[in-house]
């Protein structure tokens, strides 16, 4: 998601009308174009007054215009919605990584919902909700047909509020009720633990400061190394939805040196057309760095995977990632309503469009001792009306394989009792990478 400075603001009807004078190629076109919306309006609105005149019960209509926008939504891609006033209120504390829920991010795959992720640390994730468990009912109301918001907004509410989930996952024999009490959620977004000088990072979500807080993070991780630099890092981007687009251009740029493209962002005919660069500022030493991600590490999150992966500054492992490869703008409406709108694709600095595909690790690391690579996870592939994938803007189209991990790779006494399979191969990978360091003390330090 990016934001404009000033978010316009229009009405229903600017809202019908807006775009079609720009995507004229001829003064003609454009007044053809002008005229057939005119008609359309014209008659959407004798269908309205129909609809409140003569329909059997009374009607109200702002709940009709608000259901007509969220039609028409409904034939573009899944990420374009429209906010009700609550709902856009909800969105924007989103961002600000505090809100009183159950810590769930959902999709629609097809007529069903399911769980992209839980969020660490929350009464989802406490609760033993997976990625991929369909979401059947919300205290009784199915999901069959419901939007994205309606579900999110019942899912909402004050810390304490009980919730009832129907879910069905593989392996139940039937659908089962959870019940979960909302809390106070406050998404810590940056958490680390150094392990006998090589540290890991745990990037939750982008939200505002997230940069920052990576920066303070690194500096604790630094001082509890005695004040040496690390010898390796481990940036874990499993498990994040994404968020702020600015906020992965700060994390990508914090580790590349400057003047390399980060991202570039192309929309229709050439519009929202634009490409971030690193700056030369505040950039991280050379040292070693793993980047970890899965099929719930989504939009931002693959933008920060694929700058460091297209400039060799960091080795992926993990599994696929989830594919979404487009940018949101938000608009603020007059009402307090609020518009997501898709505008552009965007691109890594090699010029892949990971639309569909998703990010391919370098290193294929099952996430648990089974075997099992996460396929079952939903990604972009699965929604409704998602973007197809577009050939690659590079000069050579070259599926990409994961590596085998390399046979000489050694268990290491301080991550021996680590119950994450994927953090412990990485953090192995890293340590044989390192130069041989003088002795410390074995063991971790947790983060807050």
């Amino acid at each position: 998601m990016t934001r404009f400075p000033k978010p316009w603001r229009m009405g229903f009807a600017a809202l019908l009308l807006w775009g079609a004078p720009a995507l004229a190629q001829k003064p003609g076109d454009a007044a053809g174009r002008e005229e057939s919306a005119y008609r359309q309006l014209e008659l959407f609105a004798r269908v309205l007054s129909y609809v409140e005149n003569n329909y059997v019960e009374s009607v109200d209509r702002k709940t009709l215009i608000q259901g007509a926008i969220q039609g028409m939504l409904d034939t573009l891609d899944p990420h374009t919605l429209f906010m009700p006033p609550e709902v856009f209120r909800e969105m924007k504390i989103d961002t600000s990584g505090e809100f009183g829920g159950l810590g769930i991010e959902i999709a629609r795959k097809g007529d069903r919902l399911v769980v992209v992720a839980p969020i660490d640390d929350t009464p989802a994730a406490r609760a033993g909700i997976k990625a991929g468990d369909e979401l059947l009912a919300i205290d009784g109301e199915s999901t069959q047909g419901m939007d994205l918001g309606r579900a999110l907004q019942k899912m909402r509410g004050p810390a304490g509020g009980r919730v009832l989930l129907t879910l069905m996952r593989a392996g139940f024999n039937a659908p089962r009720e959870l019940a979960i009490l909302r809390d106070h959620i406050r998404i810590v977004s940056v958490e680390s633990a150094l392990y006998d000088g090589i540290g890991h990072v745990k990037v939750k979500n982008f939200q505002d400061r997230t940069d920052q807080s990576l920066k303070k993070e690194l500096d604790r991780l630094r001082a509890l190394n005695g004040g040496r630099e690390l010898d390796g890092l481990v940036l874990d981007l499993r498990n994040n939805p994404g968020g702020l687009l600015d906020q992965a251009v700060a994390m990508s740029d914090r580790f590349l040196p400057g003047n390399l493209p980060i991202v570039s962002t192309r929309g229709r005919d050439g519009r929202n057309a634009s490409e971030e660069k690193s700056r030369d500022r505040d950039t991280e030493k050379d040292y070693p760095l793993v980047v970890l991600v899965n099929a719930g590490s989504a939009s931002a999150s693959e933008i920060v995977a694929g700058a460091l992966q297209d400039h060799g500054r960091a080795v992926i492992m993990g599994t696929q990632t989830f594919g979404k490869g487009s940018v949101q703008t938000i608009i603020e409406l007059e009402d307090g309503s609020g518009l997501k709108l898709t505008i552009a694709r965007y691109y890594t600095p090699k010029g892949r469009s990971i639309q569909e595909k998703g990010i391919t690790p370098d290193f294929l690391v099952p996430e648990d001792a089974s075997g099992k690579a996460g396929s079952d996870a939903p990604r972009e592939k699965d929604l409704r009306r998602h973007f197809k994938a577009e050939p690659s803007q590079t000069t050579s189209e070259v599926a990409a394989q994961p590596r085998t991990l390399p046979a000489n790779l050694k268990d290491w006494a301080v991550t021996a009792k680590l119950a994450d399979p994927q953090l412990r191969i990485a953090l192995n990978y890293l340590h044989g990478l390192a130069p041989g360091p003088a002795p410390r003390a074995s063991g971790s330090t947790a983060g807050r």
